[in-house]
């Protein structure tokens, strides 16, 4: 089953040929899409080069600036379904999400029957996060605790950014009507995935600070998640999510 890995990217030349040369060390084989952001330190450019050697396997979308995180993922599912891939998984540039963990989430799809396997930091009573503030850990823990809160979605790390999607999920969606761009993006596509019933799993991962680059979070973001999930499950009150298969 073909398989495909969606890497947005803002300035992260110092963490792109590796995570790409990670992917592509992997057993399983996975293609990669970078859309890109208008990076003014070169990223793409590196990205360009390390194509000539992978030509088939890495793809590049370059996009005028920074328009949000949520848009550059629904680009490049977008760009998915306009060609053959079963399985479309996101992830960050940073390798705060491992790249060996793309073979498991792949696997929760492929052998175990999910429909959306999750990268979890909080799972089985667990917090698996390394050198982040303690400030920090609580603000996201406790985040998608309100969010199962409000919304009744039965997942533990409602806001997790390391997700691996079957491909009729993604074909069920209304993809442009998926209008949050940070941490509330993440939120909105498990939310609708649980309100389609899609079977949706959580993978453990052991989640990792960046070590080099400049992370993109803001005040923005959170509290773009704070008001928006309370938005978001009142909408839900008025849309029909029927599959059509």
């Amino acid at each position: 089953m073909k398989s495909l890995v969606i890497i947005p990217t803002y300035n992260e030349k110092e963490n792109i040929e590796s995570i790409i040369n990670a992917v592509f060390g992997l057993l399983q084989k996975f293609d990669i899409l970078i859309i890109d952001d208008g990076s003014p330190d070169g990223t793409a450019d590196i990205v360009k080069n390390l194509q000539k050697e992978n030509s088939d396997r890495l793809f590049l979308v370059q996009r005028a600036g920074k328009l949000g995180l949520g848009t550059a993922y629904i680009a490049g599912f977008k760009w998915a379904l306009e060609r053959d891939y079963q399985y479309i998984t996101e992830m960050d540039a940073d390798f705060s999400h491992p790249p060996k963990d793309l073979i498991n989430l792949y696997n929760e799809c492929e052998n175990n029957g999910a429909d959306v396997a999750i990268g979890s930091r909080y799972v089985n009573n667990l917090v698996s996060v390394v050198n982040w503030p303690i400030g920090r850990i609580l603000m996201s823990y406790f985040a998608s605790k309100y969010v199962q809160i409000i919304t009744g979605l039965k997942v533990k790390d409602t806001t997790a950014g390391f997700v691996c999607y079957r491909r009729k999920v993604l074909e069920a969606f209304d993809l442009d009507a998926i209008k949050f761009k940070g941490y509330a993006f993440q939120i909105e596509m498990k939310f609708t995935a649980y309100k389609f019933g899609f079977k949706i799993a959580e993978v453990p991962i052991i989640f990792a600070n960046r070590e080099l680059g400049v992370s993109k979070m803001s005040g923005g973001i959170f509290s773009e998640a704070l008001f928006g999930v309370i938005r978001l499950k009142i909408n839900s009150l008025f849309k029909n999510y029927k599959r059509e298969n």
